[in-house]
């Protein structure tokens, strides 16, 4: 049995998520949520916001027990990008990237 949750178009580069979602990756439930909750930045809110929506799912929706999950998959991968403009030197366009992420987890019961 699993859970699963995903965020779909955050506002944040996927380069900034990796390294939150390397720190939780194979952790229990309640390991993962202290450390997203102690990691400073925008990024572990986030992730935070998912594990507990997993948790959640799985609490309510396959009656799983919350002692026994652990962060089985947690990945954030590149959304669309969006496109914008702003004025260069010598009457140029220079280009901004506005990247967004989908981040998605899964939870498992231990065996």
């Amino acid at each position: 049995m699993e859970a699963k949750a995903v965020a779909k178009y955050v506002k944040m580069s996927p380069i900034k998520l990796k390294p939150v979602t390397d720190l939780v990756r194979g952790k229990d439930l309640a390991e993962a949520l202290t450390i997203l909750k102690f990691t400073p930045g925008k990024g572990s809110q986030i992730v935070e916001k998912v594990v507990k929506s997993a948790a959640a799912n799985a609490e309510n929706n396959f009656d799983m027990n919350p002692d026994n999950l652990y962060v089985a998959e947690v990945y954030a991968n590149q959304g669309p990008t969006m496109k914008r403009w702003r004025a260069g030197s010598q009457g140029r366009a220079s280009i901004i990237l506005k990247r967004s992420s989908h981040v998605g987890v899964t939870l498992r019961e231990k065996e």
